[in-house]
């Protein structure tokens, strides 16, 4: 259905670009992508586009602002320049129509080339990178299209930089040296492009070839590395239990610090430390990583909000769901890791339990919900301030959470028969194969209830789109589990703020809701210099311990230059620490719940 649609709207592209059925049926226009790097080192990507069959007056080319997976305007088309068009040996001419748009004027000629120079130096996996080593391409921030014509599909051909050998991607191979083709601008934007000497290994996964493209040289066994990510995969797919795949590549950029991974349709960019293979610790991280990645081939390439596809490049793409579409691949990806053999039961609830710490002790869960985080990513998660952690919640960790709870919900309402794997294969078979579409928020709640036999109708109210604490103990009861909360002890005190050291100074780096620093006005950038009169050399919280909860002391601080002395209440400490824990003697119905959702598999 998806193929479908998408053959319409390149019929209605056609139509816009050649006029009435008919009227120049010879004259189908085509999309050729050049993309070289002749001299890497300077960091820059060169494109031509040649664009032929285009009959208006002119034509014009967008860059997109954000790359999907990455909900932030990033403002791509400031890293263009030397834009022009030719017809030919004629120059035409062209202008700057709005920020990310460019018009090419060519009244007399239906075939014209756009050529135009991209700088590109910010290796992460939402962005593109070259220099003397390698370059990556993510589309959206290299490869323009043609506004009226996003789903005409194209040809590109990758020109390496001299003594490179190696272009992966998974794009199909259109014939010819490194030359690639794309059903539509979607597809295109969509298939990351790793360019240079990378190492290659393959495994089969569910039928399927997979690839992994290797830069940064790391030291990792193999055999360890495909054996285990062939696992990883294959328990992935057990989840929705259908293969949408003829090919899948996985791009890793082995780094001094990685920085995490990016989905993509057929393919995954992952950013991992080069040192993460050497420890169990490490090791197993990066395979979360890996499921994390892969499961979104699933969750968010195919079973998606609306919001999410077909995308509009020029702006933000507004969705409530991300707490599903990142916040339950969280969930998944952990629960694939344990079912893979990889973490214990034990182990996997400890890690939950680390999740639930993370949501609990924040004080801007009580402020945002999942739902509200969700929808503001593009303003404020991937824009974070030192007062984030009091106004909002990660819809990754509040996501992950809410899918446990649900889950768990779920398994017993269906006495263990059915579980969220139900509820992703239901969303998969209904809105992306039978209606070719994402799915609204209520029909995601109305799956759920399909599923399980009821409707969770009060349950979304309250924990999805308020703010109140979710029911862990009920829950987790129902599994023959209870959680231990653990306050901080009574005579704790907490100063409710992070000090940064640095160059001999201790500064103010964050300040917590309704906690001493914030009662008693320490800002952010505070330096502090004196507590009761003592020359502060150390972090402040250090130098709390042994006062009274309820005392105050005076600390002096430099603020914009100016000394000035404020008054801190001392006050307990208000967090807690929470553990996921076996009851005894669990029933046979919560043994049997708990098995449904922690099966025990060998390694």
């Amino acid at each position: 259905m998806l193929l479908n649609s998408t053959h319409r709207l390149a019929v209605a592209a056609l139509g816009l670009l050649l006029g009435p059925v008919g009227s120049a049926a010879a004259a189908a226009p085509s999309l050729r992508y050049t993309l070289a790097m002749p001299a890497p080192q300077t960091h820059y990507f060169e494109v031509d586009m040649q664009l032929d069959g285009f009959s208006k007056a002119y034509t014009d080319v967008k860059m997109p602002v954000w790359a999907p997976g990455s909900y932030l305007v990033r403002e791509f088309a400031k890293n263009v320049e030397g834009f022009e068009a030719t017809a030919g040996s004629e120059k035409l001419r062209t202008e700057k129509v709005t920020k990310n748009t460019w018009r090419v004027y060519h009244p007399k000629a239906k075939d014209f080339k756009v050529h135009y120079k991209v700088y590109a130096y910010e290796l992460s996996v939402r962005t593109s990178f070259v220099d003397a080593a390698h370059g990556y391409v993510n589309g959206t921030s290299v490869f323009m299209y043609p506004a009226e014509a996003q789903q005409l599909p194209s040809q590109l051909e990758v020109k390496p930089a001299p003594g490179w050998s190696q272009v992966s991607t998974s794009l199909k191979p259109a014939g010819g040296t490194f030359t690639y083709r794309s059903s539509s601008y979607d597809e295109l934007a969509d298939s990351p492009i790793e360019i240079g000497n990378q190492k290659l290994y393959t495994f089969t996964a569910n039928g399927t070839p997979h690839t992994i493209a290797m830069f940064g040289d790391p030291k990792v066994d193999e055999q360890r590395l495909t054996r285990d990510m062939q696992r990883v995969c294959e328990e992935a797919h057990q989840v929705v239990g259908r293969n949408p795949l003829d090919r899948y590549l996985f791009i890793i950029h082995n780094i001094d610090r990685g920085t995490g991974g990016l989905e993509h349709l057929f393919s995954t960019t992952l950013s991992v430390s080069r040192t993460a293979y050497s420890s169990e610790a490490g090791w197993k991280g990066f395979l979360g990583l890996v499921a994390h990645e892969y499961f979104h081939l699933w969750n968010v390439k195919r079973i998606r909000p609306v919001a999410l596809g077909p995308f509009n490049y020029d702006q933000e793409n507004y969705t409530r769901m991300l707490w599903v579409s990142e916040g339950g691949t969280e969930y998944f990806s952990n629960l694939i890791v344990q079912r893979a053999g990889f973490l214990t039961p034990d182990a996997y609830l400890a890690d939950l339990s680390n999740g639930i710490n993370r949501v609990e002790n924040t004080p801007g869960n009580k402020v945002q919900s999942a739902a509200e985080s969700s929808f503001d990513a593009w303003i404020k998660y991937y824009r974070p301030n030192e007062n984030s952690q009091n106004t909002g919640i990660s819809y990754y960790d509040k996501g992950e959470v809410i899918g446990a709870v649900l889950d768990l919900m779920v398994i017993h309402e269906t006495k263990g028969q059915k579980h969220l794997d139900d509820v992703m294969q239901y969303l998969y078979d209904q809105y992306y194969q039978k209606l070719g579409r994402g799915f609204t928020d209520e029909e995601y709640q109305a799956a759920v209830a399909k599923v399980a036999g009821r409707r969770f109708d009060d349950f979304f109210r309250r924990y999805v789109y308020g703010t109140e604490t979710l029911p862990y103990e009920q829950a987790l009861g129902y599994a023959g589990l209870r959680l231990s909360i653990t306050p901080s002890a009574a005579a704790e005190i907490d100063l409710g703020a992070r000090i940064s050291s640095a160059n001999g100074r201790q500064t103010v780096a964050s300040v917590v809701r309704d906690g001493s620093a914030w009662q008693g006005g320490l800002n952010v950038g505070d330096e502090i210099l004196s507590l009761d009169g003592v020359r502060v050399t150390d972090d402040l919280n250090k130098l709390l311990g042994g006062r009274a909860v309820g005392s105050t002391v005076k600390v002096l601080v430099s603020r914009d230059g100016q000394v000035q002395e404020l008054s801190l209440p001392l006050l307990a400490s208000t967090t807690s620490r929470y553990r996921i824990e076996r009851q005894s003697n669990p029933t046979p119905e919560q043994q049997a719940v708990l098995a449904k959702w922690l099966p025990v598999k060998g390694n």
